[in-house]
């Protein structure tokens, strides 16, 4: 077993949180124990406590990870016009859920973070995501004011993201993630065209 001595707070909080997210990656949140997360780093359970207070601000800083990597690959999406700009963002959320279903599955699952009051830091994780959508809306219709970009993109974003949360699963065929994104490529669709009918 590690010694204390070994490693900084900070890189036992580092070292806990790579070995609690590749517990969800390979197993999913059920699987997460605080025991079984500290023993892998050779570490005792009272070490985990020392870094993050319980087992949901832990919970926290997986799926603040979990936001950052979506976040990312919505940055890695063309620039391209209109309605095919949301295409592009609504099927890399889709396609990220596909890819990484074990750390995606439960990131707005309020069970896992019960009585838990959302720290500022965590929730702008949140908004770095839905700034990508907000960015391409915003580009679309420049007159709109800031508060109204921001629902529109929290109601793109919501009909999307239920889409997945009703459609994707563990292991998907060809054909079936091609189903999930003709339904995408649906809401899509009729969302945009019946947001900019809007006057």
């Amino acid at each position: 077993m590690a010694r204390r001595s070994e490693h900084s707070l900070e890189e036992i909080k580092t070292m806990l949180l790579d070995a609690a997210e590749q517990v969800v990656i390979r197993q999913g949140f059920s699987a997460l124990k605080a025991r079984s997360i500290a023993k892998e780093i050779g570490y005792t359970v009272g070490s985990l406590y020392m870094v993050y207070a319980n087992m949901a601000d832990l919970t926290l800083h997986i799926h603040a990870r979990t936001f950052d990597a979506i976040a990312l690959q919505l940055k890695q999406t063309p620039l391209s016009e209109a309605e095919t700009a949301m295409e592009s963002l609504a099927l890399a959320y889709m396609n990220y859920g596909v890819q990484n279903f074990n750390r995606w599955r439960y990131i707005f699952d309020d069970r896992l973070l019960t009585g838990v009051e959302v720290p500022d830091w965590y929730q702008d994780k949140i908004d770095n995501v839905l700034a990508h959508f907000e960015l391409r809306l915003a580009s679309l219709k420049p007159e709109l004011n800031v508060l109204e970009i921001k629902a529109t993109a929290v109601a793109f974003f919501a009909g999307v993201h239920g889409i997945c949360t009703l459609s994707l699963k563990p292991s998907l065929d060809k054909a079936e993630i091609k189903k999930i994104e003709a339904t995408i490529l649906v809401l899509v669709s009729n969302f945009m065209r019946g947001w900019n009918s809007h006057p």
